[in-house]
């Protein structure tokens, strides 16, 4: 029998559709593969987002904002004035994207309302920067990226 071009043209589309049917059904049938979009313990992560996402409108609502400015000293993190700095607690996390063995935490702990990271600590490029703090029993969170 002779075939011709046609029939080959429709026999390479019948046989391409069934290796890529092969190929999506062993995938969706096989077990080492996870499909679900749904993380373990789902709502106690998407409650401690929330907190998250309270944390940051606290922060924005505030009438005087937490400054961040590069200094030749390092980073001045500057908060409010009006705040007593005694009742100011938390942390500054600071993430470097590129090597995450420069990654690091400085509690806050204040003379004045300013807090210096020193340059000593810090290599030049970008740092992604999370403020974490509470005063007087409320939340804040204030994120920002610094290149120096």
């Amino acid at each position: 029998m002779k075939v011709n071009w046609g029939t080959s043209i429709v026999i390479a589309f019948g046989l391409f559709i069934t290796f890529i049917m092969y190929f999506v059904f062993k995938v969706q049938s096989d077990k080492n593969y996870d499909h679900e979009m749904v993380t373990e313990e789902y709502y106690k992560k998407e409650m401690s987002f929330q907190q998250q996402l309270d944390k940051e409108q606290n922060a924005a609502d505030l009438t005087e904002k937490v400054t961040v400015s590069t200094t030749p000293e390092g980073i001045m993190i500057a908060f409010p004035a009006s705040f007593n700095k005694d009742k100011i607690k938390g942390k500054v996390s600071l993430y470097r994207p590129s090597n995450q063995k420069l990654d690091f935490e400085v509690p806050i702990s204040l003379s004045a309302s300013n807090l210096l990271i020193p340059k000593t600590n810090l290599v030049d490029g970008r740092w992604d920067i999370a403020i974490d703090w509470e005063y007087e029993g409320k939340a804040y969170l204030n994120k920002l990226v610094v290149n120096l």
